[in-house]
């Protein structure tokens, strides 16, 4: 190995021995000085290794002045493995590395190469081998295997060679650095259309793009996006979305007032002309699907390379679908969070809003603003008017108690609205409504029930908050139109109760914890047993009853009497069977039926298959319905028992006298028997006169009058004397299970 000199040294003269390796370098014709254009762009780096100080000058000497490919030559240079890996590191734009096979050890080349290779991960280094001594070359496997550009000895490097050699490297440097631009350049985009992804905000989205246009460029954040007129709502004017840099302040400013020409100018110029320009900057457009599109300004006014450009068009369709998505994904969020007829939050943003409290708040109140009479005004005056009324009270809401509150369109006519306790109060809510209001040329006085809540408790939490204002709402529409309620404590509990209750009803249904008892209709004439009436009972596993006028009204409301209904048609028929095959045959069994049930389309074809498969007569069987339900729907009433009539059952009306209906409904319904409510019964003997209405009334339109509740002699004996036919209550007997009363039909035959 030839030791290094300490410090350059001119060039030796070059010597005559045949294995002088420098004078294949010297040796040559004269190279052109220009090649491939002016040399004004930034040189190539060539790093030359050996321990040669002499190739070290030689090389110097045969590549002065060159350029390849446009650009200047310019030599860093290395006299062992170690100054060359220091460089290395040090340039990573370093393009053809002309290396000496030994130098201090006989691999000493080879080792650079591996560590070039693998621990820089110098892919596009392009490396010529050197050597004087031909019988150090590399195996074929390693000049594959570290994709070496080109071997060759010093004696054939002659200094024509050795630039076909270096323009061969620097063309592959270069296609090699421009595909791995390329392909940085498109992950990048692959990366920022992935992250950007997650931001679903419109500002957000546009704010992104920005920092990742520049990262491509490779410049600081220096930027801003401009929305076309129209974009996210008919009536917004052109405006800068994001911005960063020296143009953050002009974040929400619209683009006819931007106070920056040049910006301007080259944005409004853009979305008219769709299309992006690299010149005076870079301006690029950015389509959407209805032709509302987006322009970007980026700071960048040095010439973009024909890749760079093809970057940025590939970036633009990108980002054009994703600002598709987010106006796309900013509509649904429309739909899933405000009301699409007046634009104000809806029932789910209404929640989120209660959700983020945090309580105790003793600040805010909630409200809940229920319109009285809307329904009605509905139906009378047709629902674009109910739409423009609607809208009127929004409006008056929204502007009335301003940016401290929250209102909400919560369902049809109910509208909740969150807010400081000098605003949301009874006093200020209902003063929004002393005044008329004007819709479609109309001027309507319009009132409103309102439930609100304190939010100074710490046990209320998010959504329940609502439901608490609903049960005062609904307390306060059990007072009167216009009122106010406040949500306690104690109207909560007897919520929850019914909660409770409701929910142990529906584990109870089609369990034996529900059952029929039966008290017997006699004759007041004769006290003849002549039929029963079937009743549903309660009895919780703890051996609790429950009262039935506490559970069928739950059961009501929660849409459960189809189901206890057809339960107690079909134990009443299986019983009436069993009592008439036990030889009470003359007996009639009465059966409630709910609305629910008649509104029931198969509740006919159920009947009739009852019928058929306990096998009781149908004439035995009477169907008893209330005065109300009658008065409800007429016409379904009517069709039903003209149905239940034609099956050969018999109808009764039950609690009559208790509804609100014309007495000309019984005049309409083919009903056979007539029952005086029990509260009538119980006062008889200080004021008969209803009792005495509804006995003429039932005998005059051929009925038979049956009394309930009946619990005394002196009761008894003056329904006698109005004309009664039949009675039923306690001074007969209770409503008793089967085998109580067959043990009292023993003693009482029919």
């Amino acid at each position: 190995m030839k030791p290094m000199p300490p410090h350059p040294t001119p060039a030796s003269p070059v010597p005559s021995d045949e294995e002088d390796d420098l004078l294949p370098l010297l040796d040559d014709e004269p190279l052109p000085t220009r090649v491939g254009g002016l040399d004004t762009r930034t040189p190539w780096l060539i790093l030359v290794v050996d321990d040669d100080e002499d190739v070290h000058q030689a090389t110097e000497l045969a590549l002065r002045g060159l350029s390849i490919e446009g650009r200047p030559l310019h030599l860093l240079h290395a006299h062992s493995r170690a100054e060359a890996l220091a460089l290395l590191a040090a340039h990573e734009d370093l393009a053809v590395m002309l290396l000496d096979v030994v130098m201090e050890s006989d691999d000493a080349g080879l080792q650079l190469v591996r560590e070039a290779r693998t621990a820089l991960q110098r892919e596009s280094l392009r490396i010529i081998l050197r050597t004087g001594q031909p019988g150090y070359a590399p195996e074929l496997d390693t000049i594959r295997d570290y994709d070496i550009n080109d071997y060759r000895t010093k004696s054939e490097l002659t200094r024509v060679r050795l630039f076909t050699s270096l323009t061969t490297a620097l063309r592959a440097y270069r296609q090699m650095c421009a595909h791995e631009q390329t392909r940085r350049g498109l992950e990048m985009v692959v990366r920022a259309s992935t992250d950007l992804s997650r931001l679903h905000g419109m500002h957000l989205f546009a704010r992104g793009v920005v920092k990742q246009l520049c990262a491509l460029l490779g410049i600081a954040p220096e930027g801003l996006i401009c929305a076309q007129a129209g974009l996210q709502h008919q009536d917004d004017p052109a405006r800068v979305i994001a911005a960063a840099g020296q143009y953050g302040d002009l974040i929400q400013r619209p683009l006819s007032d931007l106070g920056v020409p040049h910006v301007q100018q080259a944005l409004q110029r853009c979305l008219e002309e769709q299309r992006n320009h690299f010149d005076h900057g870079v301006t690029l457009y950015f389509a959407t699907s209805d032709g509302r599109g987006l322009a970007a300004y980026i700071d960048h006014h040095e010439p973009l390379a024909p890749l760079d450009q093809h970057l940025l068009e590939v970036f633009c369709s990108s980002m054009s679908a994703g600002f598709e998505n987010v106006l796309l994904y900013g509509r649904l969020v429309d739909q899933a969070y405000v009301d699409p007829l007046l634009h104000i939050p809806n029932l789910n943003q209404f929640l989120k809003h209660l959700s983020a409290l945090h309580m105790p708040d003793t600040e805010r109140y909630l409200a809940v603003v229920d319109i009285d009479g809307f329904a009605s005004i509905n139906d009378m005056l047709g629902h674009g008017f109910g739409d423009a009324m609607l809208r009127a009270v929004s409006q008056r809401l929204t502007s009335s108690l301003g940016e401290p509150c929250v209102v909400a369109r919560v369902s049809a006519d109910v509208f909740g609205v969150l807010g400081p306790k000098g605003l949301v109060d009874a006093e200020p809510l209902q003063a929004l409504f002393k005044t008329p209001f004007h819709v479609q040329s109309q001027t309507v006085r319009l009132s409103a029930t309102m439930g609100l809540v304190r939010l100074d408790q710490p046990d209320l939490v998010g959504p329940e908050l609502l439901k608490d204002a609903h049960l005062a709402l609904k307390r306060a529409k059990g007072l009167q139109r216009g009122s106010v309620c406040y949500f306690s404590a104690e109207m909560g509990q007897d919520a929850r109760t019914r909660m409770q209750l409701l929910d142990s009803l529906r584990a109870a249904t089609g369990s034996s914890q529900l059952f029929t008892v039966y008290q017997p209709k006699v004759c007041l004439h004769t006290g003849r047993v002549l039929g029963l009436e079937a009743l549903l009972r309660w009895r919780k596993p703890d051996g609790e009853m429950v009262p039935p006028d506490r559970f069928i009204p739950l059961a009501e409301q929660a849409g459960l009497m189809a189901v206890l209904g057809t339960f107690v048609l079909h134990s009443a028929c299986s019983q009436l069977r069993r009592l008439h095959e036990a030889g009470h045959r003359t007996l009639s069994m009465a059966i409630n039926v709910s609305q629910a049930q008649l509104r029931e389309p198969d509740f006919i074809p159920l009947l009739a298959d009852t019928l058929n498969e306990t096998g009781v007569q149908p004439a035995s069987v009477e169907l008893e319905v209330t005065e109300s339900m009658a008065a409800d729907d007429l016409g379904l009433m009517r069709q039903r028992l003209g149905e239940i009539g034609a099956l050969g059952l018999t109808a009764a009306i039950d609690d009559f006298g208790t509804g609100f209906s014309s007495l000309s409904v019984l005049r309409h319904l083919k009903a056979d028997r007539l029952k005086i409510d029990r509260a009538f019964v119980a006062e008889i003997e200080q004021d008969s006169r209803i009792a005495r209405m509804v006995v003429n009334l039932g005998h005059s339109l051929g009925m038979t009058v049956v009394a309930e509740g009946v619990e005394t002699a002196s009761q008894r004996g003056m329904l006698l004397e109005l004309g009664c036919d039949e009675g039923q209550g306690w001074l007969f007997a209770r409503p008793m299970d089967e085998p109580a009363l067959l043990a009292w039909l023993a003693t009482h035959p029919a």
